[in-house]
């Protein structure tokens, strides 16, 4: 694949990037895609490995090799159509995905993997610009109704391939605005929302249509959860009406803090903090929560975190601290041992990069408040000895905190919605549903009602989505069917 001796001749080149100190003056992506030339260079490096890791380091199996080596010789259109045989939104995952297919690549064993997020980066956007993405209509309608519940990448996935399959799809949203925790969990500087907007409009002329400000379920949500609803439709209207229902919303319940002073003013969850912010981008004239001239503390060191880190920073904040509970991270992962599996290292994300003061194994303790408002964080540091924490003596320190900004992950679905359906649940709250082939795979406890995404397996990458809502589709396919020709 590729040129034979390219991953000698050639050295990896990552993209372009705006420098930090122009980028946080705005919320428009900063990452630029490859030039053709480049991106023929670096698909020149992809080997001729014999067995490509990269595949099975992929969660949705993309087919790397194959467009590497067709980027390397100009055949776009065709490279296009390979990435697409995989991957229903490749305009996401190659901005956002964290790219386990290159901690997999037998080149990164003792030298830099192929670059192969930025080539999938550089064949969507190419394919976008020379007009080739177009709408798939199945002209033969099966007549069957499916109604889909979240419109995030779980969602919209399942909803393109049955609605490609001959189905009637209906997308449920309880926002204002389709896509899920990629429009409002994801700033805009990350990913522009106009990557959403423009497979909507494809997938609306393929058939699907959509409804947002519809709450499915009984009407109950949890603390932190985002809500803009003015209709409420109940699981049974929904059996009742369509022949499937396909649950595929976020992992969305928040991990809370248990401490004194969470009750205090500027204590926010971070999906409180960070969909006001989207939805000012979009044009909506609502009142952020506000990081400028704040001391900022954010609890919390994953992606979530660096998304309120680099949001802080855009709004001007005195300062920005990022406490993680877990020890730091090796800044080397130990490739002998770990390849090609996905590396616990240190990664520092452009947020990082802009701005922010990290700091590893702390706890924190109190949440101190005047009149109110929380105004400093108390905190101790922790040491782990086999898998169990423990505080260390006499290290509690404080430091001001105008706002705190709690990034702790995702404990399950919100299980007011899988109650509602009478859904069962696993250990961690997840809807209960195998992954198997065939038409009982991501199939619930109910009849006709399945489960893929943030709701089957718990907080995931955008990548999982995607390839849980195309393997949910081809089950949903088979169970209305009999039979799918869609691809898993």
């Amino acid at each position: 694949m590729g040129k034979v001796t390219g991953f000698l001749e050639y050295q990896r080149l990552a993209e372009a990037a705006e420098a930090p100190q122009s980028r946080i003056q705005h919320y428009r992506e900063f990452v630029y895609t490859l030039k053709p030339d480049e991106a023929k260079q670096q698909g020149a490096r992809c080997m001729d490995c014999g067995i490509p890791f990269c595949q099975t380091g992929c969660p949705i199996n993309n087919i790397i090799p194959d467009w590497n080596d067709l980027v390397y010789r100009g055949n776009y259109r065709e490279a296009l159509d390979t990435l697409h045989s995989t991957n229903n939104f490749p305009e996401f995952t190659g901005r956002i995905c964290p790219a386990p297919c290159e901690a997999a690549c037998t080149l990164n064993i003792n030298n830099d993997a192929v670059g192969i997020k930025s080539i999938e980066h550089f064949i969507i956007d190419y394919g976008w610009e020379a007009g080739w993405v177009t709408p798939q209509v199945n002209p033969n309608k099966t007549g069957k109704r499916v109604a889909v519940v979240g419109s995030g990448p779980a969602g919209l996935a399942a909803a393109q391939q049955l609605a490609r399959a001959g189905h009637a799809v209906t997308v449920f949203e309880k926002s204002d605005r389709i896509g899920g925790l990629l429009r409002y969990g994801i700033p805009d500087f990350k990913m522009e929302k106009s990557h959403i907007d423009r497979r909507i409009a494809q997938m609306e002329a393929e058939g699907v249509s959509f409804r947002t400000r519809v709450l499915v379920g009984d009407g109950r949500l949890v603390p932190g959860v985002g809500n803009d609803a003015t209709e409420i439709v109940s699981p049974e209207a929904l059996r009742a009406e369509f022949d499937a229902v396909l649950l595929a919303g976020g992992a969305e319940h928040p991990r809370d803090l248990p401490v004194p002073g969470r009750e205090l003013k500027g204590v926010h969850f971070a999906m409180e903090f960070l969909p006001l912010q989207n939805k000012r981008v979009a044009g909506d004239d609502v009142e952020v929560i506000s990081a400028k001239g704040k001391h900022v503390v954010v609890i919390g060191g994953g992606d979530t975190g660096s998304d309120c880190v680099g949001t802080s920073n855009r709004h001007g904040a005195a300062s920005v601290t990022q406490f993680e509970l877990m020890p730091q991270p090796p800044e080397r992962e130990n490739k002998p041992l770990t390849w090609p599996n996905w590396p616990i290292k240190l990664r520092t994300s452009t947020s990082h990069e802009e701005g922010a003061q990290r700091d590893w194994a702390v706890t924190t303790k109190e949440l101190i408040g005047r009149d109110g408002r929380v105004v400093a964080l108390k905190a101790a540091r922790v040491e782990w000895k086999d898998g169990k924490m423990s505080e260390v003596p006499g290290s509690e320190f404080e430091i001001p905190a105008d706002l705190v900004l709690l990034a702790m992950g995702f404990v399950h679905p919100v299980a007011p919605v899988l109650e509602a359906f009478g859904v069962e649940r696993d250990a961690r709250g997840n809807a209960r549903a195998s992954s198997d082939d065939g038409p009982t795979g991501y199939a619930t406890n109910v009849p006709k009602v399945f489960a893929a995404g943030d709701m089957r397996r718990g907080q995931s990458l955008v990548v999982w989505a995607i390839r849980e809502g195309r393997q949910c589709a081809r089950a949903v396919d088979e169970y209305l069917m009999g039979s799918s020709s869609l691809p898993r």
